[in-house]
């Protein structure tokens, strides 16, 4: 369910079920010469539709894709875009902060950029998982007081994992160790074109491949079943953090 097509009376009965509301956080690079710029965010929405088919209920807030890329793969002249990643971060915590006062506690977002250094974090990753924080805790500060999280009140937070307020918003790689392992994710070679090839295949122009992008030589092997493989196990995993944790 598309969150722009929401009346007010589904927005509250989707906050009572603590439905999960999703964000796809991409943005516009370079991807060699036989794949759109918006790729890397294009593969997040277009699994999360496949979700959407098992998950009907799933809410998806329009995509983000003025993510912080970097320049270190081509130039704005190849058409990258590059928006510096604090200010990515006072959006996302402006959005973060609006959805919090919403009512919404179950709160996820997908990431498909450098995503090789996860567990340390890239610029664009980082923003919005120190936006997520930043609004968790301004927020608890508004509702409740400094001093909140020492108060007697708090005694049993250990002990009530469902009540974790971190959890109201999380920042995932799009990929689980378990996919790296079988995948392995690029930058548009066989992997990202394949998934292209099954997800927008009008998209992709394997006659305009470029020879001298070394990143994007295995792109030639590519083809839609292995795109197929590979967006059904990221399928899998996002039904497995957001609806089997």
């Amino acid at each position: 369910m598309q969150y722009k097509f929401m009346a007010p009376d589904e927005i509250r009965q989707a906050i009572s079920d603590n439905t999960p509301v999703v964000i796809s956080i991409g943005n516009l690079e370079y991807h060699s010469g036989h794949l759109p710029v918006g790729t890397d965010g294009l593969i997040i929405e277009g699994c999360l539709k496949r979700l959407e088919q098992r998950h009907p209920e799933v809410i998806l807030l329009p995509a983000f894709y003025y993510g912080t890329s970097s320049f270190a793969v081509a130039g704005p002249e190849y058409g990258s875009l590059s928006v510096d990643s604090m200010t990515v971060c006072r959006f996302a915590e402006e959005l973060f902060t609006n959805l919090l006062q919403t009512g919404f506690k179950n709160i996820h977002g997908f990431v498909y950029h450098q995503s090789e250094n996860f567990m340390q974090g890239m610029p664009l990753d980082l923003a919005f998982r120190f936006a997520g924080r930043r609004a968790i805790f301004a927020e608890e500060e508004r509702k409740k007081g400094r001093g909140w999280w020492g108060d007697s009140a708090m005694k049993d937070y250990y002990d009530a994992p469902e009540n974790n307020i971190f959890n109201h918003i999380m920042i995932h790689a799009l990929t689980d160790e378990k996919i790296e392992e079988e995948f392995s994710s690029d930058h548009a070679g066989i992997v990202e074109t394949s998934a292209m090839m099954e997800l927008y295949p009008e998209t992709v122009h394997l006659e305009k491949h470029i020879s001298s992008d070394w990143f994007a030589g295995s792109s030639l092997q590519s083809s839609a079943e292995f795109g197929r493989r590979y967006v059904s196990a990221i399928v899998d995993n996002m039904e497995k953090v957001l609806f089997f944790k």
